[in-house]
């Protein structure tokens, strides 16, 4: 993947950070290991991380919730990245009593996290991923969500905007807006809605590509069949995106009395799910054991991490926590192998160094306990 723009953090530091008064991290392998016992403060060095570019984080918490106990509730995160052999300095943060998270790349405030995203782009898998394919659509929405987002920096502000559109309509159609107004504001609906569909279906079809393409590798990790399902996306397959829109105008016209009495819009992009299938046994991932299920998200995180290279032009970071744990040590040296040929910066989290015996010798593993960080290893003993 040398033809891809490398970015990497070279330096972390986190200020009144969940349970972080301060910590300062030197980063300079591509794998990364951070090991400790359970409530160390892994899993929040990672989130930190993922503030580093456009969202909510990993967790998608409330910014205030973030701020460590016994603080002033402010809190920040600060990095140097390299990006095409330029150190860039990027940071965000919450000042106690205002709104918002603020962001400064070189020093200098910018206006949204979007700007991030020419420095970083942050994909990651986490434990709370594991119950995705048997949980409530919304869950898989926002995931393709974030999938696009890394492929696509408007994603995130058309989904936003869509969103909204939606409640003021559910709320005009509750007042009774009058039909001029409630046609306006379909309108918008039907134009953002469109795009957020259109931009969901790529990504699920340059995905499937990937899987396929990856399919050759004999990785231990099984193939995915994904697709982009929904009542919208069924009546306008094939169609162009202006004759899209003008569908769904038609369908939310004609539905406003079933949606007034429902409370909500009950047809368009915000209702699509992303389907997953167990290739090989042409099995719904849901259906799939636990242990299938958490293999297969690995493959689609290692294809989109692929994917989001190719597409974007530049190395994405990866977080995986807690993903050791999970795989038998073949799988895990079948990993780290792969990750390290992907050429991606990657942070991983466990509780015991064992768990990453099989890191390429150029790895660092850092020992995090009671609020601190301690390189323990920089180079494997031969």
């Amino acid at each position: 993947m040398t033809e891809f723009r490398t970015a990497q953090l070279t330096r972390l530091s986190l200020t009144g950070f969940r349970n972080y008064a301060a910590l300062t991290l030197p980063l300079s392998a591509k794998l990364t290991a951070l090991v400790g016992p359970n409530g160390a403060g892994k899993t929040n060095i990672l989130e930190s991380i993922s503030f580093l570019t456009a969202g909510r984080g990993l967790r998608r918490a409330t910014l205030a919730d973030i701020a460590r106990l016994g603080g002033d509730g402010s809190w920040s995160v600060a990095a140097s990245v390299l990006l095409d052999g330029m150190e860039t300095r990027i940071g965000t943060g919450l000042v106690a009593g205002t709104a918002g998270r603020k962001v400064r790349i070189d020093g200098t405030e910018v206006r949204g996290s979007e700007s991030l995203l020419d420095y970083m782009r942050v994909l990651w898998l986490v434990p709370a991923m594991d119950g995705l394919f048997t949980g409530p659509g919304s869950d898989r929405r926002r995931f393709l969500d974030r999938l696009t987002l890394a492929i696509d920096p408007s994603h995130g502000r058309r989904v936003g905007d869509f969103e909204n559109a939606l409640r003021q309509r559910n709320r005009l159609l509750d007042q009774g807006g009058s039909d001029s107004f409630l046609g306006a504001l379909e309108q918008q609906v039907a134009e953002l809605g469109t795009a957020v569909s259109i931009a969901r279906g790529e990504t699920v079809g340059l995905l499937g590509r990937m899987i396929s393409d990856q399919a050759g590798e004999a990785l231990p990790f099984p193939h995915a069949s994904v697709a982009l399902e929904g009542a919208f996306e069924a009546e306008t397959i094939g169609l162009s995106a202006a004759d899209r829109e003008d569908v769904y105008r038609h369908m939310l016209r004609d539905g406003r009395t079933r949606d007034r009495a429902a409370g909500r819009t009950l047809n368009g992009p915000h209702l699509s799910d992303l389907k997953v299938l167990h290739a090989a046994k042409n099995m719904p991932a849901s259906q799939s054991s636990t242990g299938e299920q958490k293999a297969l998200l690995i493959g689609l995180i290692l294809a989109h991490a692929e994917l989001t290279a190719k597409l974007s032009g530049m190395t994405p970071v990866l977080l995986l926590d807690e993903v050791a744990a999970h795989l038998d040590p073949d799988r895990r040296e079948a990993l780290f192998v792969k990750l390290d040929s992907l050429g991606v910066q990657v942070f991983m989290t466990g509780t015991d160094e064992a768990l990453f015996e099989a890191l390429p010798q150029e790895a660092e593993i850092f020992e995090i306990r009671d609020g601190t960080g301690r390189l323990i290893r920089t180079e494997k003993t031969p």
